[in-house]
């Protein structure tokens, strides 16, 4: 067992000596180093060699087997039981587009990674506590951010190989893995694709709520599209008073405004598509049956979720930018 098993304490660490162990047998596992049925070093011969205590040793032991990863058999020891690894998915909150993510991350991972999916709704303090109790617990962390300072900091406690970044690289590192969508260039490529649809009204409206946590970039994108084709403008942050005008294409970022603009056009007899413009912003399965189709731009979540997938069984680094794409119905 000495030839399968290395441990190598690194007493400068933050993280404790016995998840130092958890993380060395999951490692072990997730080399092939050790396999199904073998077992492990006493209690006895870890604490001799590693100079460690019966109850960080113990600790150690009993965390893995309440994650079903090892057994013990009484006067014999504890074994492998399974290969079974678990992996943390971290997002922001549980929107129809997201639930493509979802589905699309685990249905495209093997039968023997368990997901555990946990949701920060945008507050620093859920963020650290997610991140920072999960620490060694898992065997692969996949982790929605969010523009917030403190993020990096929580991030930096995480081996690289073990951690993806999905949706928004802001947080990202020359060496970090990510998958991610551009709001950027990515974005302002989609309005040019759109130009001929949004010719049709004498200005353009972005609906940017101040709730909302869409990246702020994309305004900068819009700003320099609307400049550079010679549109008329507005950025709308307040959507109380917002009335719905003739003439004018609507970019949205929130789902609420849809439910108003349709409303609003109802009322006043505007045609979506004729009388006003609706492009939204991230696909869901229900906008191509809303009214006579609502025109969408989106990057491919269904191909965020597999490619995150990708990252948990490949022990390669990943570093990939999903495209957007325009997908134009009747409402544009």
């Amino acid at each position: 067992m000495k030839n399968k098993f290395i441990f190598n304490i690194n007493l400068n660490s933050d993280v404790p000596k016995y998840q130092q162990l958890v993380n060395a047998i999951n490692d072990a596992l997730a080399n092939n180093t050790m396999l199904v049925g073998d077992m492990l070093p006493s209690v006895n011969s870890i604490c001799k060699e590693y100079k460690l205590s019966r109850d960080t040793v113990f600790k150690s032991y009993t965390i893995l087997k309440e994650q079903n990863v090892i057994d013990s058999v009484p006067n014999k020891g504890y074994y492998v039981a399974n290969v079974t690894r678990k992996v943390l998915l971290v997002l922001d909150t549980f929107k129809a587009y997201k639930e493509v993510l979802y589905h699309s991350f685990i249905n495209n991972l093997p039968d023997n990674i368990i997901t555990d999916v946990q949701f920060h709704h945008y507050n620093i303090e859920n963020f650290k506590t997610i991140l920072n109790n999960s620490k060694g617990k898992y065997y692969k962390y996949v982790v929605m951010g969010f523009d917030n300072d403190a993020i990096p900091q929580v991030l930096d406690s995480f081996r690289n190989e073990k951690l993806l970044l999905i949706d928004w690289n802001i947080h990202s590192r020359k060496d970090s893995n990510y998958v991610c969508q551009d709001f950027g260039d990515s974005f302002f490529k989609v309005l040019k694709e759109a130009h001929k649809s949004f010719k049709k009204y004498k200005e353009i409206q972005f609906v940017y709520p101040e709730y909302t946590y869409h990246p702020v970039e994309a305004i900068t994108y819009f700003e320099k599209y609307c400049n550079d084709f010679q549109f008329k403008y507005k950025i709308i942050t307040k959507l109380k008073n917002l009335d719905i005008e003739k003439g004018v294409a609507y970019i949205s970022v929130s789902d609420r405004f849809l439910g108003t603009f349709l409303e609003q056009c109802r009322n006043n007899d505007l045609e979506p598509g004729v009388d006003v413009g609706f492009l939204s912003y991230n696909e869901t399965p229900m906008k191509k049956f809303i009214y006579k189709g609502i025109s969408v731009i989106s990057t491919d979540f269904k191909a965020l979720g597999e490619k995150a997938a990708e990252f948990i069984y490949k022990d390669e680094s990943m570093q990939v930018f999903i495209p957007t794409s325009l997908t134009l119905r009747e409402s544009l």
